[in-house]
């Protein structure tokens, strides 16, 4: 008998296709509950802020939502593997795994709304000073399907190097795929020379004396998504009054978290009542409210050199722009990903952008004036701008 666990190791070594019939078991156990209560799934990344938020805060019980406490993994394969098969109800999973989620393994769940905007950084060794002085080594990134790979991949190819999956030469890097919660140890080890992967590793790297940030993504990719909060179609389908309080209570937390920066850090940290995360608060704070000494000394080493973008690093923003998904399905074509994926090649971005998401509780949510006007938004639409 195929178990979960077998599912993981056929997608790392095959690509989804091979995965696909333990996928659709998996997805046929997690049969919908009317009364089943919000059970959360996240990893200990800024990247769940909203999810957290909205349970520490008490948001959920104001909507009317039932939870349990937010459940912690420590990758993103367990993470998935927990919400394919119905242990958990909602997750915030890396952007590019919608897209392997929905066409390379045909999973019964849909994204809904963004849960932040940049928050995520190419960290290295002290010695290191460009891109190009990576040829040779190894760089973590989180998983195949990150936006961290499509970055990280791009920067690569402009500096002129290659990517390869083992023993890299000169003119090669080599990307390897690794827990966040491992990356500092490796990065202190010399068994990697950097990683790119979400908020507050690289800030703990900081910390730590081990590495310095490189480059911010949201320097170079503006303003763009890293998570998504993904729910079952079931639950979708059947508890769609559900799914809406869900909904409006993430819209709610991530306006407060906008505007609560130093509180939110308090509150995620494990000094916090609940200790969300391992991570300290002062950590913490220094991506969610950097000092502006520290912000110029990014702009000085040039780990920020877009200037007039006015980018934080982290922010917060739930509209799920189609132009930026169309984009990522376009870059993901450009980007060597291990594992079986010719499904990308068969996709139009138009197309797929537009079925990626389903936003119309996102849009309720935001159909408030004031809501709007929290996270700055004129509009639903925009330019995607990417310059390296």
């Amino acid at each position: 008998m195929h178990t979960r666990r077998d599912f993981l190791k056929l997608s790392a070594l095959f690509g989804a296709a091979a995965a696909l019939p333990l996928l659709q078991a998996c997805s046929k156990r997690a049969a919908a509950d009317p009364d089943a209560p919000l059970t959360i799934g996240y990893l200990p990344i800024l990247d769940a802020t909203p999810l957290l938020v909205a349970h520490g805060t008490g948001l959920f019980r104001q909507n009317g939502v039932e939870t349990v406490k937010p459940v912690l993994f420590r990758s993103w394969a367990s993470l998935v593997e927990a919400f394919l098969s119905g242990q958990v109800n909602l997750i915030h999973v890396l952007s590019p795994m919608s897209v392997w989620m929905r066409y390379g393994s045909q999973a019964p769940v849909r994204a809904l709304m963004w849960n932040h905007t940049c928050g995520s950084a190419l960290t290295v060794r002290p010695d290191i000073q460009s891109v190009g002085d990576l040829q040779g080594q190894t760089v973590a990134i989180p998983f195949w399907y990150s936006i961290h790979n499509v970055i990280v991949q791009q920067m690569i190819r402009q500096a002129g190097l290659q990517v390869v999956e083992k023993n890299p030469r000169q003119g090669q890097v080599r990307l390897t795929v690794m827990p966040p919660s491992d990356m500092v140890p490796g990065l202190a080890s010399k068994q990697i020379a950097g990683f790119i992967v979400a908020e507050p590793f690289n800030a703990l790297a900081e910390a730590k004396g081990v590495g310095k940030v490189l480059r911010f993504s949201g320097d170079i990719w503006k303003d763009h998504a890293c998570c998504l909060s993904m729910m079952h179609d079931h639950d979708i389908q059947n508890r769609p009054e559900w799914v809406q309080k869900v909904i409006d209570s993430l819209v709610q937390a991530a306006a407060w978290a906008k505007n609560h920066r130093i509180e939110t850090a308090n509150l995620l940290a494990k000094q916090g009542v609940q200790k969300y995360t391992p991570h300290d608060a002062k950590v913490l704070r220094s991506v969610l409210q950097p000092e502006p000494v520290a912000w110029g000394r990014y702009e000085r080493d040039g780990a920020v050199r877009h200037l007039n973008w006015h980018q934080k690093r982290i922010d917060f923003q739930p509209y799920p722009f189609q132009s930026y998904s169309e984009m990522l399905v376009t870059l993901l074509q450009q980007t060597h990903l291990a594992g079986v994926n010719t499904f990308l090649q068969a996709l139009n971005p138009a197309e797929a952008a537009k079925e990626l998401f389903d936003t119309r509780f996102v849009e309720a949510a935001l159909r408030p004036s004031e809501m709007m006007q929290a996270f700055g938004l004129q509009g639903l639409g925009r330019e995607e701008v990417f310059d390296i």
